[in-house]
């Protein structure tokens, strides 16, 4: 019989464990969708051994903390997109509503959009509701 390199005979070892690493390893090999005990050992075991090649912990875990943080932001990008979409659509509709009810030209629209371009600029995006109504009440 052939063995394939990751098809290596396996043997069993005995070894001491404490009951607190012992209760995390059955509550962690479930989160890993390990089949076994003794895959997630395998697994924790290999993880340590790349570890410890790096000579230094520098080389390993910018790789670890890479691929955690890759995970975290693409959620936190889609979180934030689909968001955006909405406070789009709705934006959209207010606009909509607002543009029935009004009766401006085009140079005041112009007009207008220039002081919201300048504004959002100044404030860095942080405007108000009240200082649009003071600015509106004072034209």
């Amino acid at each position: 019989m052939v063995l394939l390199k990751s098809e290596s005979r396996k043997t069993k070892k005995g070894f001491w464990i404490s009951e607190d690493l012992d209760e995390k390893v059955d509550i962690y090999l479930r989160l890993d969708n390990c089949a076994s005990r003794s895959e997630f050992v395998e697994n924790a075991l290999r993880f340590y051994i790349g570890y410890l090649n790096t000579k230094n912990a520098g080389g390993f875990l910018p790789e670890a903390l890479s691929a955690m943080l890759t995970g975290t932001l693409d959620n936190f990008a889609g979180r934030m997109g689909s968001l955006l979409f909405k406070q789009g659509v709705d934006l959209n509709v207010l606009g909509q509503i607002i543009a029935y009810d009004t009766d401006i030209d085009e140079g005041e629209y112009q007009r207008l959009r220039g002081k919201a371009i300048r504004d959002m600029k100044r404030t860095n995006g942080r405007i108000s509701f009240k200082d649009a109504l003071d600015f509106q009440k004072s034209v």
